[in-house]
């Protein structure tokens, strides 16, 4: 295949970022889509021009640290992480525009990578269980009904990538939010915290500078791990409920 490749490039956060196109011939269409990064940094290595900045650790659709736009939608066109994303979902001779996630929460720190430490402020806040469990229990020792039992993990499986927050018009990370305070509040350990968790990680959220929610569903749509949109009915329960107990 023959692709090419409109990357954005910024040399730092306080630089000023552009689209620059480089042409990446001879790829195969079984590569992911990291994998034809990889290639074009080692010829832009080779030829002696600095390489493009991404983020990526696991590679198997687990840490969704490698998280970018890709023609104007989150992590590409399959609802995938983009470590997962392979090149057959694109044309050959396709022009393919590539992003960092953009969001005033996600200061850009050079090219493709951008700061989601907001994310892990807003579990700090709450995302936690203060209950002395000691060693693993049997796993029938506290009886959780299978429906909450069923939609904790659904919650569970979040990734915290930020696909929600790159996808939403409003730069909003209620999903995420949502989905950390679906799983924890539905099981027996999370309910000792569960008015303190809601108010304490939607009061995070707020002053990480995120968007507000106004239900146009692009976070689930762009979500790589599904998280149920009816999450963020039951963070508007959850705070309503701990505002009202304050």
């Amino acid at each position: 295949m023959n692709l090419t490749v409109r990357i954005w490039r910024q040399a730092g956060p306080a630089a000023e970022g552009r689209m620059v196109a480089y042409p990446v011939d001879g790829v195969s269409r079984d590569m992911s889509f990291l994998e034809l990064l990889d290639v074009l940094n080692q010829r832009l290595i080779e030829a002696g021009d600095e390489p493009v900045a991404f983020d990526h650790d696991c590679r198997e659709g687990i840490c969704g640290s490698c998280g970018v736009v890709i023609d104007g939608q989150a992590h590409g066109p399959e609802r995938t992480t983009s470590c997962q994303l392979h090149l057959r979902s694109f044309a050959d001779g396709a022009v393919i525009d590539v992003e960092p996630w953009r969001a005033s929460g996600f200061p850009v720190v050079k090219d493709l990578v951008v700061d989601r430490s907001a994310l892990d402020r807003i579990v700090q806040a709450g995302g936690y269980v203060s209950a002395p469990t000691g060693s693993a229990p049997d796993a029938h020792a506290t009886p959780v009904p299978k429906p909450d039992a069923d939609l904790a993990f659904d919650n569970a499986t979040c990734i915290g990538c930020g696909a929600c927050v790159a996808a939403c018009p409003n730069g909003s990370a209620t999903l995420f939010t949502a989905a950390k305070v679906t799983h924890l509040n539905l099981l027996p350990q999370g309910g000792p915290e569960r008015a303190q968790r809601v108010l304490g990680m939607v009061e995070a959220m707020d002053a990480e500078g995120f968007g507000g929610c106004t239900n146009t569903g692009e976070c689930v749509a762009a979500c790589p791990k599904g998280i149920p949109f009816a999450s963020i009915t039951t963070l508007n329960r959850e705070y309503l409920a701990a505002t009202r107990a304050r």
